[in-house]
């Protein structure tokens, strides 16, 4: 296994999967959880510490080799931005491996994202390679509102720079999902599964947190005063939604 991870607690496994980040994402989150459950944190493949890629990534595929190398049967997996794509496809694809979902602020492929959306992207990408300026962007953004006047922000700035930085020595390569789409799967999912998500985050992500309020069994649960980020800024609150949903 050549992906980085960390392995906090004992007890009932917790996978911690991120997107844009690193470990440090779950900085005040797995230690709550590691009081009482096996917490593993890891960082995907061209973040963090894990290498860059030499091929096209199959995010689904690296995390079905983490569990199989940590001999990890059946995990409940928390999943935070693309992180919680992630766990998404991977649940529709390996349910018998999940043992409950919970998605924070997640993405969703096919869904479509909103022309604002992509106009940020956009002058994001083209502010390459000025690393600064990228930050300087993404923290604009309204899924950030919050965390950005947080003694959290320096923080997040780390995080970003550390991650453009690794893409920035990635060779041309895409990410590979499985088809369908998520999107047009949503029914399979089961009440095993929780989304939640600040209220202050953006339109697009609250967007998709209703699309799975409308296509499936998901349980929503909205943080009042809390961004994209609520897992830097409301650990608390998350570890009690979430501790309070793994023992029903």
């Amino acid at each position: 296994m050549d992906l980085y991870y960390e392995v906090y607690g004992g007890g009932q496994p917790v996978v911690l999967l991120t997107g844009g980040a690193d470990v440090r994402n779950w900085t005040f989150v797995a230690p709550l959880l590691a009081k009482h459950y096996k917490v593993v944190a890891f960082d995907g493949r061209g973040t963090g510490k894990s290498p860059s890629p030499l091929e096209d990534v199959n995010p689904v595929e690296d995390l079905l080799s983490l569990l199989d190398h940590l001999e990890i049967n059946q995990a409940t997996l928390i999943g935070h931005s693309m992180g919680g794509q992630i766990a998404t496809e991977f649940a529709l694809n390996y349910p018998e491996r999940v043992s409950k979902l919970i998605l924070l602020a997640p993405g969703l492929s096919g869904f479509s994202y909103s022309k604002e959306f992509g106009e940020r992207m956009k002058k994001i990408h083209e502010a390459a390679p000025d690393i600064e300026k990228m930050i300087e962007l993404l923290l604009c953004d309204p899924s950030n509102r919050v965390v950005t006047v947080s003694p959290h922000r320096d923080l997040m700035v780390q995080m970003l720079r550390h991650h453009m930085n690794r893409m920035f020595e990635w060779p041309p390569v895409k990410l590979i999902w499985p088809q369908p789409p998520a999107i047009e799967r949503l029914g399979e999912l089961t009440d095993k599964t929780l989304l939640i998500i600040g209220k202050e985050d953006s339109p697009d992500n609250l967007r998709v947190a209703n699309y799975f309020r409308m296509h499936s069994d998901a349980r929503i649960i909205e943080i009042p005063g809390a961004d994209h980020m609520a897992n830097l800024t409301h650990p608390e609150k998350l570890y009690r939604q979430i501790t309070d949903f793994m023992e029903e």
